[in-house]
């Protein structure tokens, strides 16, 4: 495709994580079994959630759509790069790679603000109990549901529309798994200050918001569980959002440790150790933290297990 003096490309080049032949085989077994593990798990969540008339609540709601989110996000981008290590294909037509980097961002963005809405509903359950349920009323958890979807998808739209007005020229390979923004940005042979300052404002403002109604909710949570008498009501206090917490700070750790703390040794691996650990390793955990410190969630799970056993029997 010509474009004035220029050769616009029509695919990209999705080098992986590895170039080295022998490691294929390895990469295509390790992420496949984490994907499966992924839906698995985060699937088990989703149906537990729909089935038990006892988890028809606000927190478990929002963890159904965590959960979804997370699928999504990982299907965005493992298929594909199963597909080219069995193909030995690395390319993605353009079309394609606008479409993964959309979705890629609208699921990642809807966790970070998801999360957020938890810690939001494990405040008004600890802080004020005994107006939970007036205050969590079901209008105000669709709206917490809906905004979140609707504010990532903007924000995908607004950095895909961006990125579509660049051209990109004889470059076209990307050093990552799948089309993400910030590598495109780089291979694009047009001025790209708008997309990179729009990319660092609207970023900076989908991390800092949730985190601070997060660092809000939990310091309000930490002052009312301090205020409890008895160390059995404290734990019983803690314990309902314990498995939020980790995830939170599985999820922000991750941040913190790639991205503000990156290896000096080997600067170039730190984008490729974070789009795995967001894409793959996070959504993995997910499941196992709600499930195994979680009393309702393990006790669904269980249900709905021996329930399928029972067909079998």
């Amino acid at each position: 495709m010509h474009q004035g003096n220029h050769t616009t490309i029509s695919e990209f080049i999705l080098l992986g994580l590895s170039n080295k032949a022998e490691q294929q085989n390895l990469l295509f077994v390790l992420f496949l079994g984490m994907y499966l593990v992924i839906v698995l798990g985060n699937g088990l969540i989703i149906v537990a959630v729909g089935l038990d008339s006892y988890l028809h609540t606000p927190m478990y709601l929002f963890l159904a759509n965590l959960s979804f989110a997370d699928i999504s996000s990982t299907s965005t981008s493992v298929p594909k790069m199963l597909m080219n290590i069995q193909t030995k294909s690395q390319s993605i037509s353009y079309e394609s790679c606008i479409t993964q980097m959309y979705f890629s961002i609208v699921f990642v963005v809807i966790d970070n603000f998801l999360l957020g809405v938890m810690a939001y509903d494990r405040f008004v359950a600890i802080c004020h109990p005994l107006t939970y349920t007036t205050i969590m009323h079901s209008r105000l958890c669709v709206l917490l549901t809906v905004i979140p979807w609707f504010l990532s998808n903007m924000v995908a739209l607004t950095h895909t529309l961006l990125l579509t007005r660049l051209v990109f020229c004889d470059s076209n390979a990307l050093p990552y798994f799948f089309c993400d923004s910030a590598p495109l940005l780089k291979l694009s042979c047009t001025d790209t200050m708008i997309n990179e300052l729009v990319l660092f404002i609207v970023g900076l403002s989908v991390i800092s918001f949730p985190f601070a109604l997060i660092f809000f909710s939990y310091a309000c949570i930490v002052r009312a569980v301090l205020r409890i008498s008895s160390a059995e009501g404290k734990w019983k206090a803690f314990s309902t959002c314990s498995s939020h917490l980790t995830v939170v700070l599985l999820f922000y750790g991750t941040i913190v440790g790639v991205y503000f703390f990156p290896s000096t040794t080997h600067p170039e691996d730190t984008d490729k150790i974070g789009a795995v650990l967001f894409t793959v390793v996070t959504p993995m955990m997910n499941p196992f933290i709600y499930s195994l410190r979680n009393k309702d969630m393990k006790g669904t799970l269980k249900k709905l297990i021996n329930k399928k056993k029972g067909y079998f029997l």
